[in-house]
């Protein structure tokens, strides 16, 4: 009897020292992705919670809104995270596009060839000239912690027929959101760009309003698009599909360094999840798309040369027409130019 009465004690004792710890935490960081668990944000942000809650012992406690809990889309999140009622927030380019529009030099299409390039670039000091611009026109509000990926690439695909070149892209009617970057591409390309929701996407193209879009493979099959009618994807990989992570400077820089390192390593966690996620779900995706019937094109060198000559007016655009365009357009391209010579250095010495 009495072993069992300290038995029980014992275990009371546990879980009130349990209790203890899981409220002891110095610091709470709440942190949302306008998305569902089965998205690379999501994997991102589990990896980024089991590092930081681990790595600081318990002094920090990661809060996980997934969903529009905290906050419905791009530009109420961002005020959100500005004025500290959500500490840590993702966004696409097109969704922060509203408060920094020079983000959308991630969406310039053809200037960055491959996974390797993009993440050595996204790894290095271009997304630190990105912080450095969103906290100044921010106010020092809102902090850029990380550049990851939501999705892999960006490609065209259509109801029609294989797109190999930039003359079978003549009149075809391309999905777009409501921005100008992604319209101007199009038309650079002799589409024609049509903004449409992304909840009416499946019914338009049944019914014909568009032709076509330029999606990842893994949002092509999660929304069924082939049942709708889009049965061809060019592989052009016109888009690195970036996923930008911002947080309440305050809240950052009101912790200690110590702590501070461990949400920066803990953000470099998420980025190389995210990096990965991508491209272990893109597999079945592809898989799945021609097990459907679907054609799947890959250009040749000299066609994908080809459709970056004829998007080529759109950097012009954009340096000319986008808020701070030209001083991101030349950080971007410096940054991809010493990625290149970095990783074909890498490639050669591995060659021989």
């Amino acid at each position: 009897m009495l072993k069992q009465t300290l038995k029980s004690l014992s275990v009371a004792a546990l879980l009130a020292t349990s209790a203890v710890t899981a409220t002891a935490a110095d610091y709470t960081i709440r942190a949302t992705a306008n998305s569902n668990e089965n998205d690379e944000d999501y994997d991102g942000l589990v990896v980024f919670k089991n590092y930081v809650e681990a790595a600081s012992n318990g002094a920090i406690e990661v809060e996980l809104f997934i969903g529009t809990q905290l906050c419905s889309n791009g530009a109420e999140c961002l005020q959100g995270v500005a004025e500290g009622q959500v500490d840590v927030y993702i966004s696409t380019s097109g969704g922060a596009s509203g408060i920094f529009p020079y983000v959308q030099v991630l969406d310039l299409p053809y200037l960055m060839a491959d996974d390797r390039i993009a993440e050595h670039v996204l790894s290095g000091d271009f997304t630190r000239t990105l912080r450095d611009m969103a906290l100044e026109d921010s106010g020092n509000a809102i902090r850029l912690m990380t550049v990851g990926n939501t999705g892999g690439w960006r490609n065209f695909a259509n109801t029609k027929h294989r797109v190999a070149n930039p003359a079978d892209m003549e009149g075809l009617k391309i999905r777009t959101v409501v921005a100008d970057l992604p319209q101007e591409l199009v038309k650079a390309l002799g589409a024609s760009p049509t903004p449409i929701p992304w909840p009416e996407l499946f019914t338009s193209f049944q019914t014909g309003v568009v032709e076509g879009s330029k999606n990842g493979i893994t949002d092509i099959m999660g929304m069924k698009f082939p049942d709708a009618g889009l049965q061809y994807v060019t592989l052009d990989g016109h888009a690195y599909m970036g996923a930008l992570w911002w947080m309440n400077n305050e809240k950052f820089m009101g912790m200690p360094e110590d702590m501070r390192r461990v949400v920066v390593d803990g953000f470099y966690a998420l980025q190389q999840a995210t990096f990965a996620s991508p491209k272990r779900k893109s597999i079945k995706a592809y898989e799945d798309f021609v097990a459907g019937g679907g054609d799947l094109y890959v250009p040749t060198p000299d066609q994908k040369a080809a459709f970056k000559e004829s998007a080529s007016p759109v950097y012009d655009w954009f340096k000319s027409n986008v808020a701070r365009g030209d001083e991101i357009f030349t950080a971007l391209t410096d940054a991809v130019a010493a990625a290149e010579a970095d990783v074909n250095a890498s490639r050669a010495a591995d060659l021989n």
